[in-house]
């Protein structure tokens, strides 16, 4: 039977608001940073572990394979696991720039396994390292091209494979992690929770050392730096992300400076209500403003089909300072788009993380899911530009899993009470802040 020394304090999302949340994440991590884990388990067990998944075993084979696929090159350099979204690769994004002096390789040493969503700008945040992208979904689900792209990262060959994400999925970043065969592999103690734990058991078993970052919900920033402080030995203080980008014009035509509103999330339920952001643009637009939709195809709201957006905004019908970019940019011109903005107001999902990161002034809609965890950002992290919008309700720290809608398409019932007049106050004084900045739009 698997044993754990020195297991992560428990938390229960329903036992606490989120003061009390954050009050408890806060002292533990503290008491606790930079603290190894010790997961243990038998050989026999590893053979034939109890309670894993059908697609654990489906996949086994295939891993086995890999894992053992016979490598005679010389192992060297670094292998960093991010199979994470664009959001939680922005946020990882500052810590990697300690890497090479506490790891003691080159930067260009380092290889950055990540996803393919956020591939195609990868090149120039990742300026420097050798980053390789895969389908993570794929990687997920088809057994063939997990097979693939296992003996592609066998064939690496690191000496060294780290993976310091909280929230991740055992048979993906932790089997790549294993997969690899590197001599010394470094991870954080991840979030588990019962249906997990088996899973996690087996791959945690087989690391060189696992750190403890922190419990729940200290932030996705503080982590990342708890986690290379620990491996440097000594205090690297976390710093506000930041990321560099081409200084490249918009997809737009010369105007009026211009408001990214970017309406869309993966989760309906994170969505701030369309007409909320049809508000905004009115107001927006009064005041002399471009408004710019932004998002993906999928997440294009349809309030009237076969109407324009402009039709849906009542005292200005098809008005020409309202551009429809829904499902119609590259993720690297939603980039430009956000450089440029005079603002940018956004549901809590990845693009918020990179206006953040770009330095545009940035208003985001927050929930309760995981408040703290990524967003709002704490002091010392939040830089300037970034500001949050949220309404805080007991049933905070729920990780979305809400009882409170009764369809799973409906909007969270914390992100649905956060009103209007609250954060057009809000984008205002952060308009007039970006006022004494660089002028924006083309």
């Amino acid at each position: 039977m698997p044993m754990i020394e020195n297991p992560q304090q428990s938390f229960s999302p329903d036992a606490q608001d989120g003061s009390q949340a954050e009050s408890q994440a806060e002292s533990v991590a503290d008491s606790m940073v930079g603290v190894n884990e010790t997961w243990v388990s038998t050989w026999i067990w590893r053979v034939l572990p109890a309670g894993m998944r059908r697609r654990w075993w489906l996949f086994r084979l295939l891993d086995l394979i890999a894992r053992y696929w016979p490598v005679i090159k010389p192992r060297r350099g670094l292998l960093v696991v991010r199979m994470d979204g664009i959001g939680d690769m922005v946020l990882f994004r500052g810590a990697l720039d300690h890497y090479a002096e506490a790891f003691g390789v080159e930067p260009s040493e380092i290889t950055v396994l990540g996803c393919a969503s956020w591939g195609g700008i990868a090149g120039e945040i990742f300026s420097g390292y050798r980053v390789l992208v895969i389908n993570e979904h794929a990687f997920a689900r088809r057994p063939l091209y997990r097979f693939r792209v296992s003996l592609m990262v066998r064939r690496l060959a690191p000496a060294i494979t780290v993976c310091d994400s909280f929230f991740r999925r055992a048979m993906m970043a932790d089997s790549l992690t294993w997969v690899s065969g590197a001599p010394e592999t470094v991870v954080s103690l991840p979030y588990v929770n019962e249906p997990t734990r088996t899973e996690f058991t087996y791959y945690l078993s087989q690391v060189s050392r696992i750190i403890h970052t922190g419990d729940y919900p200290t932030h996705e920033v503080v982590r990342h730096f708890r986690f290379v402080s620990a491996i440097a030995g000594r205090e690297i203080p976390p710093a506000p992300p930041r990321i560099t980008w081409p200084d490249r014009p918009p997809p737009l035509e010369e105007g009026a400076p211009y408001v990214v509103l970017n309406p869309g999330s993966n989760e309906p339920g994170r969505r701030w209500p369309y007409s909320s952001y049809l508000a905004m643009a009115e107001r927006l637009l009064a005041d002399g403003y471009r408004v710019v939709f932004i998002g993906t195809a999928k997440e294009k709201p349809k309030p009237a089909p076969g109407a324009a957006l402009g039709d849906h905004l009542g005292s200005h019908p098809g008005a020409p300072g309202v551009i429809d970019l829904v499902g119609r940019t590259r993720l690297d011109e939603v980039l430009d788009l956000m450089a440029h903005a005079a603002a940018v107001l956004t549901n809590d999902t990845g693009p918020a993380h990179l206006s953040i990161a770009l330095g545009a002034p940035t208003l985001v809609i927050v929930g309760g899911g995981h408040f703290g965890g990524f967003f709002p950002y704490p002091d010392g992290v939040a830089p300037p530009n970034a500001r949050f919008a949220f309404h805080r309700q007991e049933c905070y720290h729920c990780f979305w899993r809400c009882h409170k809608r009764p369809v799973k398409s409906d909007v969270f019932p914390c992100i649905g009470a956060i009103g209007e007049d609250q954060v057009w106050r809000q984008l205002v004084a952060l308009l007039a802040e970006g006022k004494d900045g660089k002028a924006h739009g083309r």
